[in-house]
């Protein structure tokens, strides 16, 4: 069920008997020469979309610009300041908040954003606990690559050239997702090199076509039907275990 193909009643119905809700979190930043640059926002709203449709789980809008200030080099990247993040996830948390929702599950889907997110935790409970009150918000926050077996499948699917930016699992994914978006590019070197780096203008020296350790060229619909199918029913369980109910599992309403 996404909150965005609801109408109010229907929300409300679903408050009456689950007090939780899913937000994918990701970013607009560039993904290497076939990778698209809404990769990590993608990747969260799939899992989240097709797990909210099987287990009955409402699903928010995608918080799709985050903390990608390395990757401005690279044409289309957006990013925010992590003090906007922080105000703007507190607002999205407040407005929750207000209609009853009392445990927010956040979905990541880019490594930048865990800090920040973090951070905007932080915020929200300090209002509660410098007013010497109980917070009757719940808040998590877990990447999808975490999910429990997640990564095993990803490295049994891509053993070699998965990488750490650019990889050809959230490639898979979004080929998957928008097989009419799917990139045929060849790359040089087929496997990216590895390191650390500092601001846009360092990165995009050091990693002159985004990529960090991968190979995406090796990415496919199917293999990203295998994690995306693996990850939802991970992602089912968390849900059900944070929300604190017995989610059957059941068509959307």
């Amino acid at each position: 069920m996404l909150l965005h193909h609801a109408t109010w009643p229907e929300v409300d119905a679903y408050l009456a008997r689950c007090k939780g809700i899913i937000i994918p979190i990701g970013s607009t930043e560039q993904h290497g020469p076939n990778g698209l640059v809404g990769t990590d926002s993608i990747c969260p709203e799939v899992i989240a979309t097709e797990a909210g449709t099987e287990a009955g789980i409402l699903v928010g809008p995608t918080f799709n610009v985050g903390i990608a200030q390395h990757h401005l080099g690279f044409a289309g990247s957006m990013t925010l300041r992590p003090s906007t993040m922080i105000a703007a996830l507190n607002d999205w948390i407040e407005s929750l908040a207000r209609h009853g929702f009392e445990q927010i599950f956040f979905f990541n889907g880019h490594g930048g954003n865990i800090t920040t997110i973090n951070a905007a935790f932080a915020e929200y409970y300090a209002n509660y606990s410098l007013a010497g009150e109980p917070c009757p918000i719940q808040l998590m926050q877990r990447n999808w690559w975490e999910l429990n077996g997640v990564m095993a499948t990803c490295k049994k699917i891509f053993p070699v050239g998965e990488g750490m930016h650019a990889t050809a699992s959230e490639v898979s994914v979004t080929q998957y997702a928008l097989p009419q978006a799917i990139k045929k590019v060849e790359m040089s070197p087929k496997i990216a090199p590895v390191g650390g780096f500092a601001d846009a203008a360092d990165y995009r020296e050091r990693f002159p076509d985004g990529r960090i350790g991968s190979d995406p060229a090796q990415a496919t619909p199917e293999a990203g039907a295998e994690i995306v199918s693996f990850a939802k029913q991970a992602l089912i369980g968390e849900a059900r275990e944070f929300f604190g109910m017995d989610l059957k599992t059941e068509a959307a309403e």
